[in-house]
């Protein structure tokens, strides 16, 4: 009788659990990139940030209660130019000594097809904060060879850089400005997924 009660326990609570468990990852850094792309004059000049963490819950089944934090040194930005990265980090640009981290912090998370997400958040640059929806697709998830599980994702977006108070710029003699005040921002990620 004991054996049935415990049994009979057992069944309740496996069914209590959800058919698909909220799963936790931890961005790899070291396989991930944000980058970015921003016109100058004629052509197009890249750069990335190096230095980001972050923590993404998935839910598959549930999507609403998926999320996602991320936060990016803005000091480790790199474009390939030590003077030209001197000045992103001044109070002309970035200001990193006042506001040293960019952040996104999601508030939803919904499938509009397989595969393809809308993460919605607040973006916070330079002090100011906006809310922005990210369309994320979703790579895969397998393991690495050491077994650890990974998950993908990609996302990119324009943003205007003026509605976060990076205002700098210059006049052309010839009309026009030095710099776009769009700015494509391009991420992928890779996750390990918590123990």
């Amino acid at each position: 009788m004991k054996q049935l009660a415990s049994t009979l326990a057992a069944l309740a609570f496996a069914l209590a659990l959800p058919a698909h468990a909220t799963s936790t990852y931890s961005i790899d850094a070291a396989h991930s990139e944000v980058g970015f792309t921003v016109r100058h004059l004629l052509s197009n000049v890249r750069g990335s940030f190096n230095d980001f963490s972050g923590t993404i819950v998935r839910n598959a089944a549930e999507p609403a209660r998926s999320s996602v934090e991320f936060t990016i040194q803005a000091a480790s930005i790199d474009t390939r130019h030590g003077k030209r990265d001197e000045h992103l980090r001044s109070a002309d640009f970035f200001d990193v000594a006042n506001h040293p981290t960019i952040t996104f912090k999601s508030k939803s998370v919904e499938r509009v097809a397989e595969g393809q997400y809308e993460v919605t958040g607040d973006l916070t640059m330079r002090g100011v904060t906006k809310v922005v929806t990210l369309p994320v697709t979703f790579a895969g998830e397998m393991k690495d060879p050491r077994g650890n599980v990974k998950s993908g994702f990609t996302t990119s977006i324009r943003l205007n850089r003026k509605e976060f108070g990076i205002n700098w710029n210059q006049t052309l003699d010839s009309g026009g400005f030095l710099l776009s005040d769009e700015v494509e921002v391009g991420i992928s990620l890779q996750a390990k997924k918590d123990a």
